[in-house]
């Protein structure tokens, strides 16, 4: 154990405390750059948010970290400090469906940062609604490693004018939240049940027998641990800030880390980046062999597929808008490349649905 009346150790402090004091002051010069380009932004009716500048920033310190700080550290740091600045200039406003503490928010969290204002939707459907009347962006859930595409998601496309800017892929972990941030004393752990399913194996190995007491969503599980100082939550790790807990173990998910992946909803279609992904949503009559000759006319144009999947058209009403079953694709590369260009235009002359939901840049982590 180091001494603490080591006149070296002190030293070193006093040189950390000076150096967190010139941090500080920068962090007040930056802030208050900021104020005056938000100011110019006004003047000038600008958009506050600019995505492609807050990526180029983020991009560019990530390149030029060569010290001993963690060059994994430098993104989320700065975006931390990008989000409470603009915060200055107009705090963003993110819907996501609710309650707090899932997932979307984590993932909008992870994306626009604290500072920014995350407004809880009760459904999907009001996501939509909130970006189209005002919101600046939406965050939904349209993949889960286990569970695979949210297919009811892709039906708010249909009549909805919104775009795909951007995607976030996050782990989806369950932490062990306590008063404590120890297991000792923990009587019963509150979990939604699925969540309970996918940690049996580390809930037994930290808790031991505690009593799980089922709760309808990671929010709730909080809440309710939150009141009883003998239990537990089992929640992603962003409740404990939101609920007064602490991280007792911040993975109890057995097997493989679980991904989720979120599309970002907004109303202005982002530039080329030289690493897009475009989504596209298309409907098939009952012709046989439809999907199989639009699969061929995509490859033959050199587009790869990141993903398909299919949602049946009657869940869209598909007498109404005549076709059969729907389908939802993501492609490498932007739609305004030359290539994709041609074989778009070409599909959307000869299906029945097609809908270009945007293109943006894919998310740099696990996508």
């Amino acid at each position: 154990m180091a001494d603490p009346t080591d006149p070296e150790l002190a030293k070193l402090r006093a040189q950390i405390d000076q150096v967190d004091d010139q941090i500080l002051a920068l962090l007040d010069r930056r802030a208050a750059v900021v104020q005056e380009v938000g100011r110019r932004k006004r003047e000038q009716r600008q958009t506050f948010h600019v995505p492609h500048r807050e990526r180029a920033v983020l991009e560019r310190l990530t390149a030029a970290a060569d010290g001993p700080f963690p060059r994994e550290a430098v993104r989320p740091v700065f975006r931390e400090i990008m989000s409470a600045c603009l915060s200055l200039e107009s705090p963003l406003v993110v819907s996501f469906p609710g309650p707090e503490a899932t997932f979307s928010h984590l993932a909008g969290k992870t994306r626009f940062g604290l500072s920014a204002r995350y407004v809880p939707a009760a459904s999907l459907g009001d996501v939509f609604r909130a970006v189209g009347r005002g919101a600046d962006y939406g965050v939904v859930p349209v993949e889960e490693a286990s569970e695979g595409l949210v297919t009811h998601a892709l039906d708010h496309f249909l009549d909805s004018d919104l775009l795909i800017v951007g995607e976030i892929v996050i782990e989806a972990a369950h932490a062990l939240l306590t008063h404590s941030g120890g297991t000792a004393g923990v009587e019963r752990v509150f979990a939604h049940p699925v969540a309970a399913a996918r940690c049996a194996a580390g809930l037994l190995e930290a808790v031991g027998s505690a009593a799980i007491v089922a709760a309808p969503s990671a929010a709730a599980a909080a809440a309710m641990a939150r009141e009883d100082t003998k239990s537990a939550a089992l929640a992603p790790a962003l409740a404990a800030e939101l609920f007064d807990l602490s991280v007792a173990r911040p993975r109890l998910d057995d097997g493989p880390v679980e991904i989720a992946r979120f599309l970002v909803l907004g109303r202005e279609a982002p530039p080329r980046t030289g690493h897009d992904a475009t989504s596209l949503l298309f409907g098939l009559d009952d012709r046989p062999g439809q999907l199989a000759v639009v699969l061929d006319r995509l490859g033959a144009a050199g587009l790869n597929l990141r993903r398909i999947a299919s949602r049946p058209g009657a869940g869209v009403d598909s007498g109404r808008r005549g076709f059969r079953d729907l389908f939802f694709v993501d492609l490498d590369g932007h739609q305004d490349d030359p290539g994709c260009r041609e074989a778009l235009e070409g599909l959307a002359a000869d299906l029945p649905l097609f809908k270009r939901l945007g293109s943006y840049p894919r998310d740099g982590g696990r996508s």
